[in-house]
């Protein structure tokens, strides 16, 4: 009867292959529908949420072949489970292996009130809900605990169901009650079918029924919520509150039962699980909800409890003990147990609980060491950046004196957030400086992998040369040193190096289920491939990393990842979507002030400009990243975008602005982008004497085929306005081949435009497609293109942009040529 109303929702349930998240506030039918299919049920229990993984276990448990699975990820779960011993796995690797076992079983898994599992098993449940196929899960929550899955907000009743659900089940009430019923239950299914026998709200009404009962009942029925196993609970069946397996019939009822005892019934309740239960960590916990006051020994026992959570990948969980053992222990232990807790919350990247753990040890007394934790902790993340968080120089003077005391470790982790600041904001040429000073005296080998990500972080340009020579010798073993210097590559121009080291950590990375790690290996791959005009092979890459940002909580990766994908847009001439991605990470950029972002975002606005002739608006946006006052100024990406600053400044009268540029920046440098970038700068800013030997210098000097095609394209170009056609076309020919093969169509047709104005015969490619022949007549037939974007539900910009490209197909130079050029077009054609 509960389920009036709801056959549509039953309708999904039964047609469901994957997951499906069913959200719904407490007694709208959320449970009620998720019993209408047949599978494995698991519960949600207020009372195990610190315990880590405890949840995925009863998930897993009818399944748990681990001999089908592949040695990590075997041992991944043996070690959650407690099975083994051995480093505690990361989160997605755990998800990998629980995907696994549910893609072969295909089973369907039900997980009722699924906001009350521990956050380990909640963090691998969403993983795995992302990605199931074949196999059903189905989980309920009172709000949308998971991104990115399938959810059905199941919302009460409407008027006429709850009037027929009413009616069902208490045909004989009166009138008045009746409406007061309706009025109190709002829609509710549960409400209206327990008001009708008393209480006005259904807390009460479950209150009311416990008192009711013997006292050695309630009792039971208290240890029973707070944790414990059922006992003989005849009378609670009877008055509906427990079914005959002893399980409560919804979780209000454990809430009011909880709620309706007295606190020193809750503790001495507490008291007795804890005398009762041979499990550590569940003793701890009701231990510590059992004690009034302050209780050192327990404290003792959660902080082992933390230790063991730890050791099975349980963070939450950890941070959770630590931090009630900080309330229930000696006051001198305090600061040492909650900075514990914001490091452990740091490391697993959960910053709200950083920045509320540290207002908590404000105003104790701390050790030089503890100090030096509250000083970094909110910068700790990977992307260096937190709110009020200590600046760049502050933060390298701190981690020399760590390091001074004898604590290389945390000396070293406070340097690496000094060296990702430099990378996401600027912090002046002075401070840099002194950071690198500060780097040459720890106690570090230089060519250590860590010490060269900093060193290109911080000082691309003057280390930039050493960090390269490294790139020579360096052998690494390990996924996380390969995308360190993955990193390093791309801060100092080497991009063949860092798709190269990035694809080399994906799969270890992968494997070991690192994927929040594996999100920056992805957007270093696809940001260095579109500058190497790699753009198919730089789309999935980008796809994947904006995708995982999401999932692993990076918003700077994830605006990174949208810059990437609008540059890849307006390399491809698909403007609108290149606008489209640029305005969304933009917003992200603008938020933190992640200069990179800002960069990539004007770089690609400055190619979508480009692609479509206006030279102009491309010179401004590629200017801004030149800016050291703009928001888009970044010190390593500058040096990488000088093609097209110079050939935006060429041709919008911006030359003695671009010369001033490419002179500040023009020094010896084995940075492969950088002399790329400044062969073809001096190319295109020569005078017409030098400019055929700077031509051929670039065209001699080894580059990347995207960089080759670029100089064949202008080299061509200036070949042709000097008159000197035949030797101009074999580099256009080349150029526009380059540039068909890596699918930047607009390129290639502004190659085959100088191809044909050198006097190169029609052929297949100067021919007018059945999309460009519509444009042309209608332009011809006085149409503006802002009349031609609305019937043919397209962009002003883009109809400019296939004028730009009919134009000289047709051989004319204005709109009033059209017509009598298409009527020859016509006629040639046929």
């Amino acid at each position: 009867m509960s389920l009036v109303g709801r056959d549509r929702e039953r309708e999904r349930l039964a047609a469901l292959t994957g997951a499906l998240l069913v959200v719904g506030e407490p007694g709208v039918g959320k449970s009620a529908l998720l019993r209408t299919l047949t599978g494995h049920l698991v519960v949600g229990v207020e009372a195990e949420q610190d315990l880590p993984y405890s949840g995925l276990h009863q998930i897993l448990h009818p399944f748990l072949d681990l001999s089908t699975l592949s040695g990590v990820r075997r041992a991944a779960l043996e070690v959650v489970f407690g099975l083994s011993d051995g480093p505690a796995p990361p989160v997605h690797l755990v998800g990998l292996a629980a995907l696994e076992l549910l893609s072969a079983a295909r089973p369907v898994v039900l997980v009722d009130d699924a906001h009350w599992l521990d956050q380990a098993s909640q963090d691998v449940l969403g993983f795995v809900a992302r990605r199931l196929t074949g196999a059903v899960l189905v989980a309920t929550a009172r709000t949308p605990i998971f991104a990115g899955v399938p959810t059905l907000h199941l919302e009460p009743l409407p008027p006429a169901d709850a009037q027929a659900l009413l009616v069902a089940v208490a045909p004989d009430l009166d009138s008045a009650r009746r409406e007061s019923v309706l009025a109190q239950a709002a829609g509710n299914p549960l409400a209206l079918t327990e008001l009708p026998f008393g209480g006005n709200s259904l807390e009460e009404t479950f209150a009311a029924r416990v008192a009711e009962l013997p006292d050695e009942v309630r009792a039971s029925l208290l240890l029973a919520a707070l944790g414990g196993e059922p006992v003989d609970l005849e009378p609670a069946v009877e008055a509906r509150l427990v079914d005959r397996d002893g399980e409560f019939r919804h979780p209000l009822i454990r809430s009011a039962i909880v709620q309706s005892a007295t606190p020193a019934q809750r503790r001495e309740g507490h008291r007795l699980l804890a005398d009762t239960t041979d499990q550590p960590d569940r003793r701890a916990w009701h231990l510590a909800s059992a004690v009034v006051g302050n209780d050192e020994r327990i404290a003792r026992l959660l902080e082992e409890t933390a230790d063991r959570a730890l050791r099975r990948g349980g963070a939450a969980a950890a941070v959770s003990a630590l931090e009630r053992a900080a309330c229930l222990g000696d006051g001198c232990e305090r600061a040492r147990r909650l900075l514990r807790a914001a490091e452990l919350a740091a490391e697993a990247g959960r910053r709200d609980d950083v920045e509320r753990i540290l207002l908590e040890v404000h105003g104790l007394e701390l050790s030089g060491r503890e100090r030096a934790l509250v000083t970094w902790l909110p910068t700790a993340f990977d992307d260096g950046v937190g709110e009020g968080a200590a600046g760049p120089g502050e933060l390298a003077a701190l981690a020399e004196a760590v390091v001074a005391d004898g604590d290389v470790e945390l000396g070293m982790r406070i340097f690496w957030s000094v060296a990702m600041r430099c990378f996401w904001v600027e912090p002046g040429a002075a401070v840099r400086e002194r950071i690198t000073s500060v780097a040459r005296r720890l106690p570090i080998d230089p060519q250590d992998p860590r010490m060269l990500a900093m060193a290109a972080y911080v000082a691309p340009v003057e280390r930039g040369d050493a960090v390269v020579e490294a790139f020579r010798t360096s052998a690494p073993d390990d996924p996380a040193t390969f995308r360190l210097l993955g990193s390093a590559a791309l801060q100092v121009g080497a991009f063949e190096d860092s798709v190269r080291f990035s694809l080399a950590a994906q799969r270890g990375l992968r494997a070991q289920g690192q994927f929040g790690l594996l999100t920056r290996a992805l957007a270093v791959e696809a940001w260095s491939r579109t500058r190497l005009g790699d753009i198919a092979n730089a789309e999935p890459p980008a796809a994947e990393a904006a995708k995982l940002a999401e999932e692993t909580h990076q918003p700077y990766m994830r605006g990174l990842a949208a810059a990437v994908q609008a540059e890849i847009a307006a390399l491809k001439g698909d403007y609108d979507h290149a606008a489209a991605k640029a305005a969304e990470a933009e917003r992200i950029g603008l938020a933190a002030g992640a200069r990179p972002v800002l960069a990539t975002v004007q770089l690609a606005r400055s190619l979508a400009a480009l692609g479509e002739g206006r030279y102009a608006d491309a010179y401004a946006a590629v200017r801004r990243i030149h800016d050291p006052a703009d928001p888009a100024y970044q010190l390593a990406i500058r040096r990488y975008v000088l093609p097209e600053l110079v050939e935006a400044a060429t041709r919008s009268g911006n030359t003695d602005e671009a010369c001033k540029l490419v002179e500040e920046l023009d020094t010896a440098t084995s940075s492969p982008a950088l002399a790329a970038g400044l062969r073809y700068a001096r190319a295109l800013l020569a005078r017409d004497h030098e400019a055929e030997a700077c031509f051929t210098h670039a065209l001699d000097a080894k580059c990347s085929p995207w960089d080759r095609a670029r100089v064949q394209l202008a080299f061509g170009a200036w070949l042709r306005r000097q008159r000197r056609a035949t030797h101009a076309r074999p580099h256009l020919k080349a150029a526009a081949e380059a540039f068909d093969a890596f699918g930047t169509k607009d390129w290639a047709e502004r190659a085959r435009e100088e191809l044909r104005a050198s006097g190169e015969s029609r052929n297949a490619n100067g021919e007018l497609t059945e999309h460009e022949l519509t444009i042309a007549k209608l332009a011809a037939d006085g149409l503006t293109n802002k009349e031609i974007g609305e019937r043919l539900h397209l962009s002003h910009r883009t109809v400019s942009t296939h004028l730009h490209r009919i134009f000289p197909k047709l051989g004319v130079t204005a709109r009033a040529e059209l017509k009598e050029a298409l009527m020859t077009y016509s006629e040639t054609v046929t």
